[in-house]
């Protein structure tokens, strides 16, 4: 295989493909980086006032827009190209020419100019998305290629309309994003509270109000036959603002009180009165299965910040108040008579020793989830739960109990209260 001379026109067809390829390069860089850019991201950047976060986010805002006069114009750029250096190498070579040739083309596109440019994309997203929208903007402005691109939209959505929408597959669902924060705090770009804020905050339609309350055995109530006075010495006591009001038992809640209603009383002089004779506020009931969302406009439109929380059977199942909603999202708010609570403390990247003591009142699903744990699940709600349903009684100080993997052993009781536990695991938890 002996190479003809070499003439002006050579030279000429060898620019123009290096030139094309050139442009299928950047083209599918472009397309790489604008295809993974979200709307969210790209309002980020705009609002940072960075160069070509405009045109970005004129771009994200409809990507089918972009993405088939790109897919397009990388076709063209290769196939042109494909065509020019076979006709080159036909003329250098012979017809042998052509089969090096396109094996060489092969190569060379899908390593330079594929692979190189949507790798560089990749690694460097946002560089790489507000260098290219600027220019891909420009290029759809020209109207050959506004026209093809619109009819090759109105095609593609002619093909796609039996299967849907295009906006239907653009909607991004609660778990997306928690999973997006996940990511991110695993990537350190948010820290755990900023991941735990987003979680809690978008579970709130789904969490109720059993799993946050206080629930009947921890109440700490007053009763109706109590004058001012008492009540206002158990509360500086056990260091409470808010009490239900009892009548004839826990399940004959009367009424609410709190501090500023007590120290209003007692400045009228009714601090011996019962709280029977005055006019308490009344008591907000509801339902344990309510959404924690709708509660916190409940109690937007309420007086008071304490709801009787009630069961199926119309039984007084607990209590829950306004700043058990705002630590459902914000973690534990402490108040200058609140013992602080020791805070878990986990090493996301290392695993926890053995045995690992666990207060018993905790959500089971929050133990899983921070200490890195699978216990089993069931009707109930906290560790507490788990031991009375495996242990079908009343357990004791020192009884040990299987659940699935592990064997959780009783280390505290308060009367018929679970308190405390340590788990062991005993089996493989895979």
């Amino acid at each position: 295989m002996i190479a003809a001379a070499w003439k002006s026109t050579d030279t000429a067809l060898m620019a123009t493909v290096i030139a094309l390829l050139s442009l299928s390069g950047f083209f599918a860089l472009a397309e790489t980086a604008l295809v993974r850019m979200s709307r969210s991201k790209a309002a980020a950047l705009h609002d940072e006032r960075l160069r070509g976060a405009a045109a970005l986010e004129r771009l994200a805002s409809s990507p089918d827009k972009f993405l088939n006069p790109l897919l397009l114009l990388i076709l063209v750029c290769q196939l042109v190209s494909a065509t020019l250096v076979g006709v080159l190498a036909e003329h250098q070579f012979g017809a042998a020419g052509l089969i090096v040739a396109t094996v060489l083309e092969v190569v060379v596109i899908f390593v330079i100019f594929e692979a190189i440019p949507k790798n560089f994309a990749v690694m460097h997203s946002d560089s790489s998305a507000l260098f290219a929208a600027p220019i891909i903007e420009l290029i759809l402005k020209f109207w050959p290629i506004k026209w093809i691109s619109f009819v090759l939209l109105s095609l593609a959505h002619a093909v796609l309309r039996p299967f849907g929408s295009v906006e239907d597959g653009q909607k991004v669902t609660e778990s997306e994003i928690i999973a997006m924060a996940t990511v991110a705090h695993s990537d350190a770009s948010i820290d755990r509270s900023e991941r735990d804020f987003i979680r809690s905050m978008l579970l709130m339609g789904v969490t109720i109000v059993r799993e946050i309350m206080i629930p009947r055995i921890d109440m700490l109530t007053v009763r109706s036959e109590q004058t001012v006075q008492e009540v206002l010495d158990y509360a500086v006591s056990e260091g409470r603002t808010r009490f239900p009001v009892l009548g004839e038992d826990i399940d004959d809640i009367v009424g609410v009180v709190n501090l500023r209603w007590l120290l209003k009383e007692l400045k009228k002089g009714n601090g011996a009165k019962a709280l029977s004779e005055l006019k308490m506020n009344e008591p907000t009931f509801v339902p344990e299965t309510r959404k924690v969302d709708t509660l916190i406009k409940e109690f937007r439109g309420s007086k008071t910040h304490l709801f009787i929380v009630v069961d199926e059977y119309g039984s007084t199942a607990g209590i829950v108040t306004l700043e058990d909603v705002l630590e459902e999202v914000v973690g534990q708010i402490l108040d200058e008579h609140d013992e602080e609570a020791v805070e878990i403390e986990v090493d996301e990247e290392a695993p926890l020793p053995w045995p690992r003591i666990v207060n018993a009142r905790l959500n089971i699903e929050d133990v899983n989830d921070r200490m890195k744990m699978a216990l089993p699940m069931g009707s109930y709600d906290t560790v507490a739960g788990l031991v009375l349903d495996v242990s079908g009684g009343v357990p004791e100080v020192g009884d040990v109990f299987e659940a699935g993997p592990y064997a959780i052993t009783v280390d505290k009781m308060d009367r018929h209260r679970v308190e405390q536990v340590s788990i062991e695991l005993i089996a493989d938890e895979s």
